[in-house]
């Protein structure tokens, strides 16, 4: 069975919660971020994947460097919302402050325990913002 692909809304939409609550994530232009889900994949252990647009392809398409974010919707779903949350913070931190379609690997970077760390610092500010139950 081919992969099948679909540009996904409401990923982009807590994908810019997390980056307008996280000032980490500030050199995110999410007019260049595209989220897409994915149905067939036989990728073992991937729930989610972040490419770049090369150096070679911006020049050769004469365009600014994009990013796409994928969710392999058959792992992506099953997982809680704190799950969700935490794999899209992981796959935008492998996009560099430079935002030029490099990549930014796992090593000493990408790491569950800074994952964990603006998880955490995005429930705070979250809490932070939201008002008391007794008002609303």
């Amino acid at each position: 069975m081919a992969i099948k692909f679909q540009i996904d809304e409401e990923l982009k939409e807590k994908a810019e919660d997390i980056v307008k609550t996280l000032p980490d994530f500030s050199h995110v232009d999410l007019n260049r971020v595209i989220f897409m889900r994915s149905r067939g994949s036989s990728a073992r252990g991937t729930i989610a994947r972040c490419y770049g647009l090369s150096k070679i392809w911006q020049i050769a398409l004469n365009t600014k460097a994009h990013y796409v974010i994928e969710v392999i919707s058959e792992k992506y779903d099953r997982l809680s919302e704190e799950e969700k949350i935490k794999t899209l913070i992981h796959e935008l931190m492998h996009i560099p402050f430079s935002f030029g379609g490099g990549f930014k690997h796992h090593s000493n970077w990408v790491t569950e325990r800074r994952v964990n760390r603006m998880y955490d610092n995005y429930i705070k500010k979250k809490k932070s913002t939201s008002f008391p139950d007794s008002i609303i």
